[in-house]
């Protein structure tokens, strides 16, 4: 049976826009897999603790030799990478905050390096490889090619390196330029805002699709 495992970050609750995207995503994929099963995780209302000293050991000394902190953390990493094992499917929401990913975001990830469990302790092979995992990203402003914030997008940028251990490979759906309604400086930009979510969701639309013979 297929799995979907469907993650959001954004605080912005209704007014998400990469919420928006990862919720159109998720119905797209229950149409095509009306027989599939899915796990959501909400990291701004269920926010993971950060990595912290007795977690990051617990990923070192032998689990029968853990301390009641290490075996706690070490609890929520299994957790976390198990429900990334049981997904075909994995779906992210990213939305851009201070020009990197939020918080929140970055300690999944960093729960998810682990020898034995994400990663081949021998050969360090990644052990989270062959399914899909497709980044709904969305940012406020523009951050392309020739913008003067050229290369700011630290999140889309950073995510493919940080979860490579684990043999995770992203696929990006982005939509930009999501403050132009709502920041008076760039109502000029609404209208590529409007076409850039509107792309945004064709290519969600499309993930799924029955191909035409």
């Amino acid at each position: 049976m297929t799995h979907l495992l469907h993650i959001d970050s954004s605080i912005t609750g209704e007014h998400s826009i990469s919420r928006h995207l990862t919720a159109r995503a998720a119905a797209a994929w229950r149409a095509a897999h009306p027989e599939g099963t899915v796990t959501y995780r909400d990291l701004s209302t269920d926010p993971l603790p950060h990595l912290d000293t007795a977690t990051h050991i617990s990923r070192i000394v032998p689990p029968e030799e853990h301390t009641p902190e290490q075996a706690k953390g070490w609890r929520l990493i299994k957790e976390l990478i198990d429900e990334v094992k049981a997904a075909d499917t994995v779906l992210l929401g990213l939305p851009l905050y201070n020009f990197g990913p939020p918080s929140t975001v970055k300690s999944w990830v960093d729960h998810l390096i682990a020898p034995g469990l994400s990663i081949d302790p021998e050969t360090n092979q990644g052990l989270l490889g062959g399914r899909d995992f497709i980044v709904l990203a969305s940012r406020g402003g523009g951050y392309g090619e020739g913008t003067p914030r050229e290369g700011w997008d630290h999140a889309q940028s950073w995510i493919p390196h940080g979860v490579s251990l684990t043999g995770l490979e992203p696929r990006f759906v982005t939509a930009e330029l999501t403050m132009a309604k709502t920041n008076p400086a760039m109502a000029d930009l609404i209208p590529l805002a409007e076409a850039s979510q509107a792309e945004a969701e064709r290519v969600i639309d499309a993930l799924w699709a029955p191909v035409a013979a």
